[in-house]
């Protein structure tokens, strides 16, 4: 059965600026130039807000639909292009549901919707690998099969996926492309995808749809004799009318206008003008991370790119003296440190534009999702200090008018620099960039392109030079698949790697057990404050405890279980309520993973749910272990994912966490918590301070896993972050036992969870951050200027008392029996406890504030 859907929809105005060469407000629409000389007109609603018209030089097609939303001709601001993207991809989600568009393959069609096709599939959900068609030939790379495009200037497409078996999945496969013209391209592909490998069901996603009724009968035709689907999604559907004799009318209006330089637009830089300079910038891309969709590029691929995005925007934007750091204005920054380029490309900018500069991020063919995430980086992260734009080269040749109602202004042709060997078209060009007002071209290109064609006079740099006073180079390795390459890492599960059963949690963590890491904590803390070590470069030695502070455990166990019990069930009734039905649970290991067990069996037990549930490392100052948000994105949907963690301190884990996710939107920064003291969180069991027993050991209740590891000779670009196992310690471990000390209680307290749940969806849980505000105010009382010095809340003092150098401890007067342990690990270690009543914990650890081994007496304990 044929489905095929003509969907235009509502359709949001694409933003300003979408006039070719000219800027918000502008009246003339870039494609009645073509209309008053041709004839072609476009019929439809919402067609004319995303298209221009231009001419071709091309005898099989006169007329070329120009669109201002792609980032192809036309400069245009990153987050239109994007947000076109967006929407294409949102509607195909809503046809097919979640569950299909999961499972689809994304095929975005060269050269126009490579970076289309990508936006597509990441915005739709798609956790398979996208690919793009592509017309380079990669040694080495079998092809997987090849189709044409009838009416374009270059007609051969190639399939070069790296994992030929993504195009053999059960699910739809999706059609990207920026138009829907006849169809006949899209018939080619599916014919030859469907003779290798039938499925049921397609879906053509294109940013407009001007199919005549006899194409779209065809189309519908075609699916019926393959005896598939065909659904049809678009941002704005309508006609293009044109004359009968349009080919030799067309082809008369480029020799007129061709051979006309005043009337036909610039074709090369201003002849006179001032050369600009032109210099290289690193962009620090990621060990062997895909350029693009040539060969397959998925969630994992995703995340790595957004993780390296900030640092390579910033990296450009040093380059042209706008760095976020910055705080004055362009080509005025007094800073003796600045590189002297990035000094002179501020002057620059600042004598080409004394308002705010114009900057091009300018793609090269079919590298276009990465420059254009590029932009829209530099975008956000400029904040309107400057104008970012953002289009590509093209091999695709267009005349050049330079008049408002024409969509193609100007051009700049140079030599293909890219696939020299290729003679099938020798120039390469690039449109509305002259004479457009840009005070820099950062041009992006891959390093095969990065040739000496594209450096040569008359090349592709040369030519920029003469239309801006700054452009930067920038090369991103264009790569080749290697078989031998590493495979993604696997998660790892008990037995084999921690005493929790496999289906309590999967721990997406390297491990390092055989490695030796552990170092005395004096060592240790002297390392960290002297700032030649990162906490998460070592370990602590695990503290053994003695018969006295197990009791005190048992003893906090068997009185806070039932009240663990009810805030472990309001919590996870919180989070079915406000993030279900099936939240994908990720603990910050290791704190947060017995939480996250109890959190899992909680919803097995109340709802018959079998949560996933995983374990993740995050780290202070360095973030969250990238290669594991690829894995959760790889196999969930980001928006179901749950960050799960035992209790808030002052909230530095909780704004770690906000900032490591910025750059990955999909998922949700929000922190769900047992305990949340310091009222950092909306998720939350409860506000109390409270005894939580598991803080009162470190592996031995927490599956026998240690502390996170982050060391670059441990962990390479491929893989989780570390930890050890410490299977030696099997016979004081009392992970499980905790676990189900408190799962018993969940019978006592299934009602007043679910009271307490609901009286929390209607209250008021904005976070006051309070208890920064008292870590703050104890910092200053006691002179030691480093709030990462202050641990408060019972947890946190725990940790102090076990891992650091503690100077003292300040507990609430009258806290009681929860402080029993805190008391007793400060005698053993000689620390001094104040009581106080001005204090929102019920206590508060202080590392000691200048350490060095002087401050330790000859037993180790911490000096008073």
């Amino acid at each position: 059965m044929n489905g095929n859907v003509r969907d235009a929809g509502p359709l949001a105005a694409p933003g300003p600026g979408i006039t070719a060469g000219q800027g918000a407000g502008a009246e003339v629409w870039p494609g009645s130039w073509v209309t008053r000389r041709l004839g072609v007109r476009l019929e439809g609603e919402g067609l004319r807000d995303l298209l221009g018209l231009a001419l071709r030089r091309n005898p099989k097609r006169a007329h070329l639909l120009v669109s201002t939303v792609l980032g192809k001709h036309v400069p245009q601001r990153p987050t239109v292009v994007l947000g076109a993207g967006c929407r294409l991809g949102k509607r195909v989600r809503e046809l097919l549901g979640p569950e299909r568009a999961a499972r689809s393959v994304v095929l975005g069609f060269a050269e126009t919707a490579t970076g289309l096709g990508l936006t597509v599939a990441h915005s739709m959900g798609s956790r398979t690998s996208a690919l793009h068609s592509t017309r380079r030939r990669v040694p080495g790379v079998q092809q997987y099969g090849g189709f044409e495009e009838e009416h374009s200037h270059a007609t051969s497409h190639l399939l070069l996926p790296q994992d030929p078996d993504v195009l053999c999945t059960d699910g739809p496969l999706v059609l990207v492309d920026d138009e829907l013209s006849t169809g006949r391209t899209v018939r080619n592909t599916i014919a030859a995808l469907h003779a290798v490998h039938p499925r049921d069901r397609y879906v053509v996603a294109a940013l407009v749809d001007t199919r005549s009724d006899g194409d779209a009968a065809s189309l519908e035709k075609f699916a019926a004799d393959l005896g598939t689907r065909v659904d049809v999604v678009a941002l704005a559907a309508g006609r293009v009318r044109l004359p009968a004799d349009v080919l030799e009318q067309g082809r008369e209006l480029v020799e007129k206008y061709g051979s006309d330089p005043a009337p036909g637009g610039a074709t090369a830089a201003r002849p006179g003008a001032p050369r600009g300079t032109v210099r290289r910038v690193d962009l620090g891309w990621p060990q062997e991370l895909p350029d693009g969709g040539r060969h397959g590029f998925g969630p994992r691929e995703q995340t790595r790119l957004e993780a390296a995005l900030p640092g390579m925007a910033e990296r450009v934007l040093s380059g042209l003296g706008l760095a976020a750091g910055a705080d004055a204005p362009v080509g005025t920054r007094a800073d003796a440190a600045a590189d002297s380029c990035a000094d002179a490309a501020a002057r620059a900018l600042a004598d080409a534009s004394p308002e705010v500069p114009r900057v091009l991020v300018l793609g090269n063919e079919e590298l276009m999702y990465a420059p254009l995430l590029l932009a829209s980086e530099m975008e956000k992260r400029t904040r309107g200090r400057a104008e970012i734009r953002f289009s590509t080269t093209t091999r695709s040749p267009v005349l050049p008018v330079d008049d408002p109602g024409y969509a193609i202004r100007t051009a700049l042709s140079f030599p293909a620099h890219d696939m020299p060997q290729d003679a099938s078209r020798a120039e390469r060009y690039a449109y509305n960039i002259a004479g457009q007002g840009f005070d820099a071209v950062v041009a992006v290109v891959d390093s095969q392109g990065d040739t000496p064609e594209l450096h040569a006079p008359g090349g592709l740099l040369d030519q920029l030079a003469g239309c801006a006073p700054t452009v930067l180079l920038s090369v991103v390795p264009a790569y080749v698949p290697d078989p031998a390459g590493p495979n993604p890492p696997a998660p790892l599960r008990g037995p084999a790697f921690s005493s929790y059963a496999p289906e309590d949690v999967a721990w997406l963590l390297r491990d390092l057990s055989d490695v030796e890491l552990e170092a005395p904590t004096e060592e240790r803390e002297e390392a960290i404050q002297a700032g030649g070590a990162h906490y998460a470069e070592s370990l602590p030695v695990e503290y053994q405890p003695s018969p006295e502070y197990q009791q005190l455990f048992h003893d906090a166990l068997e009185s806070a279980a039932e009240r663990l019990a009810r805030a472990v069930g309001t919590v996870t009734e919180t989070v079915l309520a406000e993030r279900g039905p099936r939240p994908v649970l990720v603990s910050l290991a290791r704190a947060g993973t017995p939480v996250g067990v109890l959190m899992r069996r909680w919803a097995r037990y109340a709802h018959g749910l079998d949560l996933p549930h995983y374990a993740v490392s995050i780290v202070r100052g360095r973030g969250i272990d990238t290669n594991a948000l690829a894995h959760l994105a790889a196999h969930h949907d980001p928006a179901d994912v749950v960050f799960v963690d035992g209790w808030t301190g002052k909230g530095a884990i909780t704004r770690e966490l906000a900032q490591a996710l910025a750059a990955h939107p999909r998922f949700h920064p929000e922190l769900a918590v047992l305990a949340d003291p310091g009222s950092c969180v909306r998720t939350f069991g409860t506000r109390e301070d409270f005894l939580i027993p598991s803080a009162c050991l470190n592996s031995t209740v927490s599956g026998l896993i240690s502390r996170t590891v982050l060391r670059a000779d441990l962990v390479g670009p491929h893989d989780f972050h570390g930890a050890k196992f410490y299977r030696e310690l099997a016979d004081s471990d009392l992970s499980r036992h905790f676990v189900e000390a408190v799962a018993a209680r969940f019978p006592a307290v299934r009602e007043g969870a679910a009271r307490d749940a609901a009286a929390l969806a209607g209250a008021d849980r904005t976070p006051t951050w309070a208890g920064w505000r008292a870590v703050e105010d104890i910092s200053e009382a006691y002179g030691i200027g480093d709030v990462n010095l202050i641990k408060p809340g019972v947890g946190e003092t725990t940790r102090v008392l076990l891992r650091r150098v503690p100077w003292r401890i300040l507990a609430r007067r009258g806290a009681g029996a929860d402080l029993d342990h805190v008391r007793l690990l400060a005698a053993q270690r000689g620390v001094p406890v104040e009581e106080t009543d001005e204090l929102p914990y019920s206590c508060v650890g202080i590392v000691h504030p200048r350490y060095t081994r002087g401050a330790t007496g000859a037993d180790g304990k911490a000096a008073q």
